[in-house]
Formats: C-alpha cells, sequence, structure tokens
C-alpha cells in the first residue's frame, strides 16, 4: 500500500515521511520513518515509535549530503555516523534532499550566531577543563557588576525621599509667610538650595537606573544564548547516551550469541557485521527487543528486553512460549493445545445466515445540543429526555452484547491449561469491549422495563446471549451469555452520569463475571468511566479513563489494568492501556500494553526489580520480558461506517429483524425502528408513546402495590380503623399526590417509594440515594411495584459476595416452542 505523498518542503520546522534505510547485508534496506526538525535528522521504526524510542540521529550541521542516483544518495557527518538510504522515487528523493539542504543551512546559521560571544562584550577564551570554571566567574563578576548598580539604585532612592520631603517642607512654610516679611528672602534661598540637591539626586538615579537597564539588557541576551547552548548540549548528550545504551546491548547480545553459535555461523556473522561497518549503524537495529520509556503519570513500571538466554529456552522450558526460531508468530496458548493430544478440537461452525452489511445512512438532521442541556447541569444523564437525534439507532441492550464481537478471546481462554495465561486473555477482552465506542457519540435508547435482547449465534459462532432491562430507576439491566466452548458471561450494569457542562462523565456500576467450565476459573470486574467531550463547543470525541481489577475468585490471581487519560501534554501513545498479571503472592508474570482502541499486547516476565523513584515519588519497578506478543486487535470498520453511525460490522447486525425472537426484544421496538428508517419526526412522536405507556403501567404498579401493602392492616383492624377519617384523609392525600406526580412524570423522572407514615401507607416522591424521606427519614431504594424481571433473578453470588440478577432459565426453551405467553405487552 502506497504511503501518501508529503508536501514540498518550504523549510518548515518538520519534515517527516518513510524512506529505506540501509542496516546489513542480511536484510538490506529496511523502511523506517524519518523525521527533520531543527536541524536533527532522526528515525524511528515505526510512527508510533516517535513518543518514546528514537533509534538514531544525527546533526545536519556538521553533515554531508551526497546523491548516488536517482533515488539513493548518503548522508555522513565524517565517519562517525552515515545513513544510506533510498526514496521510493526519484521525486521523493529530490523532496528530501531539498528539506534537508535547507535545514542544513539554518543549522549552520543558528551554529554561527550561538558561536557570537555577545555582541559589545569580548568573548573569555577557554581551555579544556577551564571552561567551566571561566564562565562561572565571568557570572560572578556579573551579579557583582549589578548588585552594585542595585545599591546605588537604593541609596539614590534614599536621597530623593529625604531632599523631597524637605523641599515640601520649606514650600509649605514659604506658603504660610506674609508678603513683605523680613525672613522672606532666607526661605526663598532655602527653597532654592534644597530644589538644587533634589535635581541633582534625581538625575544620579536617573542615570543608575539607565546603567542598570543597559547592563540587565546586554547580559539577558548573552545568558539566554548560553542558556539555550545548555539546553542544545543535554539533549545532545541525552541521545549521545541513548545510543550508547542501545550499543552496549547490542554488544552484549553479540557476544553472548557468539558463544553458542557454530564457528562457521559466528564468523559468517561477524564478517558480515564487519562489512556493514561504513554502511550505516547497525548497533541502532534492534529487531528482537521494543524499548519503552518510562510512563510519566503514574510510573508505576518500566519494561526492557529480558537476558537472551531466556529466548534461547525451549518450548518445555517456558510453559506455553515458542523459541526464537521456527514458532515466533504462535501464540502460547495454541502451542500448548498443539501438544496436548487430548484438547478438544474446534467445533466446525458454519454460518447459516447471510447477515446484512449496511443500514440506512444517518440523515443530517440538526438539533442544537446546548438548547437542551443548559438546563440539566448537575442531572444525572437518566433524568434528562433526550430526542433521538442524540441517538443511535440501537438500545442499550445491544449495546451491552457488543461486547461479545471478540468472543474469540474466551474461546481462546477456555483452552488455555494455566490460570496465568487464561488471565491474559479475560484481561484482552475486558479491554477489547471499549473499542467500538472511540468513535461511537451517539446516545444508545434507554430500554423499557422488561425490554430484552437475544443474540443467537449458537451455530455461526458458538454461543447465545441474552439481555433484559431489569429496573427502570436507576436503570440497570442484566446480560447473560454462554457458549459450546466451555464458558458463560454475566454482568449486570446500572449507568451513573453526571453532566458538567463542558463534559458528560459515565460511570457504570456493577460486576461482570467470567466462568469457565472445565478449570471452575471465576473472573470478576467492573468498567471503567467514560467520558465525552465537547459538549457545548467542538466535535465530541469519548475517552476511558480509571483501573481495573481483574480477580480470579478460585486462585488469587488478579491482573490490575489502567486506561490512561488523555492529555495533550503527554509523549505517551493517547488512548494507552497496560496491565500486570499477578498470582496470589503479588508475583507478576506477565505485561499486557496497548492501547484500548486499536491492540493489544502481552510478554512474559523473566525478571523483576525495584528501580528509581518517579516524579510522585513512587518507586518504579523494572520488569525484564521477552519479546512481546499481539493478543487482540480491533477489527476493521465496515465500508461507509462513518454514514452508518461507525457501527462495527457486528453492530450492523444487531436490529436486523429476524423470526420467533420475544415480543419484548429490542428489534421489535418501533421508534428504534422507524429511526433506523431515517424517519426521526415519526421516531421522536412514537418514543414519547412508548414513554406514556410505561408510564401508565407503572402507575397500575404502584397502586397495586398500595392496596396490597394494607390488606394485612384492615385484616387485623377487622374494619374498625379503615373507618377512621385520619386514614382516609391520608389515602386521599396519597392518591392525589400520585395522580399529580403521574402527570409530571417523564421516562426518566425518580419513582414514586412507598413509605410507611403515621397516617398508613403513602407515596412520595424523592431520589433513592442519599436523600431523606418522610420527616426526614432515609430513603430506601426499593422497588415501589415489586417488579420481578421476567428471566433473571437476583441472587448473592458466593466467590464475589455481590447480588446481582443471574439467568433463572426457560427463555430458550419457550423460543424453541414459539409460546411467549408470559412476555408482557410493553411496546
Amino acid at each position: 500500500m502506497s504511503e501518501p505523498k508529503p508536501p514540498t518542503p518550504t523549510g518548515g520546522d518538520a519534515y517527516k515521511g518513510w524512506l529505506f534505510k540501509w542496516t546489513n547485508y542480511i536484510k538490506g534496506y529496511q523502511r523506517r520513518w524519518f523525521v527533520l526538525s531543527n536541524g536533527l535528522l532522526s528515525y524511528y521504526r515505526t510512527q508510533a515509535e516517535m513518543g518514546h524510542t528514537c533509534r538514531g540521529t544525527i546533526n545536519l550541521a556538521t553533515a554531508n549530503i551526497a546523491v548516488e542516483d536517482s533515488c539513493n544518495f548518503v548522508i555522513s557527518n565524517g565517519g562517525a555516523q552515515t545513513y544510506h538510504l533510498k526514496a521510493s522515487s526519484e521525486v521523493e528523493r529530490q523532496r528530501w534532499i531539498t528539506a534537508l539542504e535547507l535545514a542544513k543551512a539554518k543549522a549552520v546559521n543558528m551554529q554561527a550566531e550561538s558561536d557570537d560571544s555577545g555582541d559589545d562584550f569580548p568573548a573569555v577564551p577557554t581551555t579544556p577543563g577551564q571552561g567551566g570554571g571561566c564562565r562561572n566567574s565571568e557570572i560572578q563578576s556579573t551579579l557583582r557588576t549589578l548588585n552594585s548598580k542595585a545599591e546605588d539604585l537604593s541609596t539614590c532612592n534614599d536621597l530623593i525621599v529625604k531632599h523631597g520631603s524637605a523641599l515640601q517642607r520649606s514650600l509649605s512654610e514659604l506658603e504660610g509667610l506674609r508678603v513683605g516679611a523680613g525672613d522672606m528672602g532666607d526661605k526663598i534661598r532655602q527653597v532654592t538650595e534644597r530644589s538644587t540637591l533634589f535635581r541633582i539626586t534625581s538625575n544620579a538615579m536617573i542615570n543608575a537606573c539607565r546603567d542598570f537597564l543597559s547592563l540587565a539588557q546586554s547580559h539577558s541576551k548573552r545568558w539566554q544564548k548560553a542558556l539555550q547552548t545548555e539546553r542544545d548540549q543535554r539533549i545532545r548528550l541525552e541521545e549521545t547516551l541513548e545510543q550508547l545504551a542501545k550499543q552496549h546491548n547490542h554488544l552484549e547480545r553479540a557476544f553472548r550469541g557468539a558463544t553458542v553459535l557454530p564457528p562457521s555461523f559466528s564468523n559468517l556473522t561477524l564478517s558480515n557485521k564487519g562489512g556493514v561497518s561504513g554502511k550505516g549503524d547497525v548497533s541502532d537495529e534492534d529487531d528482537d527487543n521494543e524499548f519503552f520509556d518510562a510512563m510519566e503519570d503514574p510510573a508505576e513500571f518500566i519494561t526492557v528486553p529480558a537476558d537472551p538466554k531466556y529466548h534461547r529456552r525451549s518450548g518445555s522450558n517456558v510453559s506455553g512460549f515458542s523459541t526464537e526460531t521456527g514458532m515466533d508468530d504462535q501464540s502460547f496458548d495454541e502451542l500448548s493445545l498443539a501438544s496436548n493430544p487430548e484438547s478438544p478440537q474446534p467445533l466446525e461452525l458454519e454460518p447459516v445466515k447471510q447477515r446484512r452489511t449496511r443500514i440506512p445512512d444517518k440523515p443530517n438532521y440538526y438539533l442544537n445540543l446546548w438548547s437542551i442541556m443548559k438546563n440539566c447541569i448537575g442531572k444525572e444523564l437518566s433524568k434528562i429526555p433526550m430526542p433521538v437525534n442524540f441517538n443511535e439507532p440501537i438500545s442499550m441492550l445491544q449495546r451491552l452484547s457488543e461486547d461479545l464481537e471478540y468472543y474469540e478471546l474466551l474461546d481462546k481462554a477456555a483452552k488455555c491449561h494455566s490460570s496465568l495465561e487464561q488471565m491474559c486473555y479475560v484481561a484482552a477482552f475486558t479491554v477489547s469491549s471499549y473499542s467500538t465506542t472511540v468513535h461511537r457519540t451517539g446516545k444508545p435508547f434507554n430500554p423499557l422495563l422488561g425490554e430484552t435482547f437475544e443474540l443467537d449465534r449458537l451455530r455461526e459462532c458458538g454461543y447465545r446471549s441474552l439481555c433484559e432491562q431489569v429496573s427502570h430507576h436507576p436503570p440497570a439491566a442484566a446480560h447473560h451469555a454462554f457458549s459450546v466452548k466451555g464458558w458463560t458471561l454475566r454482568q449486570e450494569i446500572a449507568l451513573a452520569s453526571k453532566f458538567r457542562g463542558k463534559y458528560l462523565s459515565i460511570m457504570p456500576l456493577g460486576s461482570i463475571q467470567c466462568l469457565f467450565d472445565k478449570s471452575n476459573n471465576h473472573y470478576s470486574w467492573k468498567k471503567v468511566t467514560t467520558t465525552v467531550h465537547n459538549i457545548i463547543v467542538g466535535k465530541l470525541w469519548i475517552d476511558q479513563s480509571g483501573e481495573i481489577d481483574v480477580v480470579n475468585h478460585k486462585t488469587g490471581d488478579r491482573c490490575h489494568l489502567k486506561f490512561a487519560p488523555y492529555s495533550y501534554f503527554s509523549r505517551d501513545v493517547p488512548r494507552k492501556v497496560t496491565g500486570v498479571v499477578m498470582d496470589k503472592d503479588g508475583k507478576a508474570h506477565y505485561v499486557l500494553s496497548g492501547t484500548w482502541d486499536e491492540k493489544m499486547e502481552f510478554s512474559r516476565i523473566m525478571q523483576s526489580s525495584k528501580g528509581e523513584n518517579s516524579s510522585e515519588g513512587k518507586q518504579r519497578t523494572v520488569y525484564q520480558t521477552l519479546k512481546a506478543k499481539e493478543i487482540w486487535r480491533k477489527n476493521p470498520l465496515p465500508e461507509g461506517a462513518e454514514n452508518m453511525y461507525f457501527f462495527s460490522s457486528l453492530a450492523l447486525t444487531l436490529n436486523e429483524p429476524e423470526e420467533r425472537v420475544a415480543p419484548t426484544d429490542s428489534r421489535r421496538r418501533p421508534d428504534q425502528r422507524l429511526m433506523e428508517d431515517g424517519r426521526w419526526d415519526e421516531a421522536n412522536a412514537e418514543k414519547q408513546r412508548l414513554e406514556e405507556k410505561q408510564r401508565t403501567t407503572r402507575r397500575e404498579r404502584e397502586r397495586e402495590a398500595v392496596k396490597a401493602a394494607s390488606l394485612p392492616e384492615e385484616a387485623i383492624t377487622e374494619g374498625s380503623i379503615n373507618d377512621s377519617p385520619l386514614k382516609s384523609d391520608a389515602q386521599e392525600i396519597g392518591t392525589e399526590a400520585s395522580e399529580v406526580s403521574d402527570e409530571t412524570d417523564t421516562e426518566d423522572s425518580p419513582p414514586l417509594t412507598p413509605v410507611a407514615s403515621p397516617y398508613g401507607p403513602s407515596l412520595v416522591q424523592f431520589p433513592l440515594e442519599g436523600k431523606e424521606g418522610l420527616y426526614g427519614s432515609p430513603a430506601k431504594s426499593t422497588h415501589p411495584d415489586n417488579y420481578q424481571a421476567l428471566w433473571f433473578e437476583s441472587v448473592d453470588d458466593p466467590a464475589s459476595g455481590e447480588n446481582l440478577h443471574v439467568y433463572k432459565g426457560g427463555y430458550w426453551e419457550a423460543k424453541e416452542e414459539s409460546n411467549w405467553e408470559m412476555c408482557p405487552e410493553i411496546f
């Protein structure tokens, strides 16, 4: 695939592009990413390395640029560094030559200016070993001069104050004298003397200020140049140190490799290296190792290449890992499975239905978001009624089902024999669930209470999934998925959200659990915070931030994942995710790194040690790891995804109409279907109808709950209390309050919660958490209508100790029989 041609150089600050660099006679020319900036030509293996790993840098101020043929050219700085480069075409080569010559001329001019000793001041000659001392004495002398001038200014200031006060007194006395007084002449003479002293002192002050300003300006310019020189030297020293570290690592690897290789191969390798010594830097090419800088904030650990002796271990010595020769691209679980004759063979699954690959393009309807959101700052998102213009034609239940897009990770995890290896796949699966959110700024439809969504991919992918909205206030959905490959996934997610004007924070509550049949390993974790930025002005964009602890409740293994929030000033790659897999004793075994929108890699840890302290005072841990291997990569979006809400291939099929699904399935929701077809005005009207229908159904359940709560009391009093005027009035007041609340209730308003008043049961409307009930009593988050989910039941999980809704069965059997009599009519 050809790279886009860079623009013609115009002498700007930076010029970037791909070139082919000669490495050695074995590998020949290798494609590298070159960056020309500030008179320095640097190169990297990939564009992603620009933030942390520079492979080499050459200063153009002292470099020679020579053209070999139509595409090749050479850059050398006198023998220490020589780059043999090749462009993809003659035009491309000419662009680079032009940019390099302009950058070289600019660098030479800057160096000539920096060599200038400072305008009117002669340069102080320095000798080797004494330059620092001479410069220090010069600075001390200048500081003493400036300090002397500052003391003169202070003295002049005191004199001006003194003589000014005396002059003022004399003028006051002169004004007080009567005309014709005898001492008039003496007073005038005194005023004249003091005025002369004040003028002399003021002139001295002005001269001292002029001298001080002149000295400060001249030395300031000189010191600025000296400071810039020191900064440039520091950068060059850092680059030299990095080069020396790479050369040391390469020489160490070459030495250890020579001790185990056959003599013939060793001699051949050394002769090849000797022949390449004049053709570029061999030491900067390190194809077997990846270097990572310390993370900026916070810097918890650093990964460095492990000792080469670990790379030469056989697959039997390192469980599930391949050697460096022959099986480098295979994952460890596939190797372990290949060596195990009892491993189950993968089930041959053939697609039985051609799924759709397109939906109608998104219409271009304009609606001012701020006009809706400006009155909702500080409120829960679920309390804000939103038109479909800000939605995407998919429900929250379907968004939950999208977590299964990378179900293959759980399939592989089910085959692993080691719980630590299995943890790597489970951790990668937790990260993969966020890959679809990078461009998805639309809001999914809030499911109606009792709404369901099934995702039956049993014959195609080996799994079945079912979601149900089990609570409306707070909104909560239960999800259950099982696979014939031996894993079960279940989750209960409730969303807490806050709108802060510029951004919207969505905090998922609830737990996600994954169980494996063969090993009985039980994993659980929670989701991180999602933030939508630029709500008022600018283009919406989404970020994920926070930490996830994936815990294996059976073995005690743990994986700590950190989602780094985006920072404009950070040198790290955006959307970065890092993690460490540890056993129950806290010993680290694997390191995971990558981004939540692209890919994840893992590396096995061979050794670990404590490093230096970070800027926050935390001690970094240095992990020596084997070569990183890719464990997950995001699937490419379908063609034209930008016009289809940036849906993935799986998301395009979720709302596809299917037969034999439950009447409560999200595919049957009319407002969502109308929106997908582009009929947004009709979709908004249908959405309001469904919300009103849901409110009516909820009011009926609340009345039934009130009647059920009052029956035992009526039986005890045998009707005597039923006739009490207090109770009758209370019931009427409660009914009126309910009716008034029904008129103002919206889809996302707080429910009416029954509380026990002195006059009997009544309905009081208040939020469920953090508020007070009647007479200051704490509010209880109980459902007023005692709603029971149809396909899920609330249980206490003994492993994690959490209460969650678990699938109780019956749905797939009802589908087989086409018996949906138990389903409510919610649409």
